[in-house]
């Protein structure tokens, strides 16, 4: 299964509480932040979700 690596980019300030819970869910902490996560459904719901605020890359 292929990973998918998260990057927190932009502030969550003035966003709906839903984006903000997707950033929590991703297991964002701070801006600049990055993640890495199995390539499922779930996550890439939540990062279509909140796509304007990240960036995203598959990762071999």
């Amino acid at each position: 299964m292929s990973k998918i690596r998260v990057t927190w980019k932009k502030s969550t300030i003035g966003r709906p509480e839903r984006q903000r819970k997707s950033i929590r869910a991703l297991g964002l902490k701070k801006l600049n932040h990055s993640v890495t996560h199995d390539d499922t459904p779930q996550i890439r719901g939540m990062i279509r979700a909140v796509e304007h605020l990240i960036d995203w890359e598959i990762v071999e």
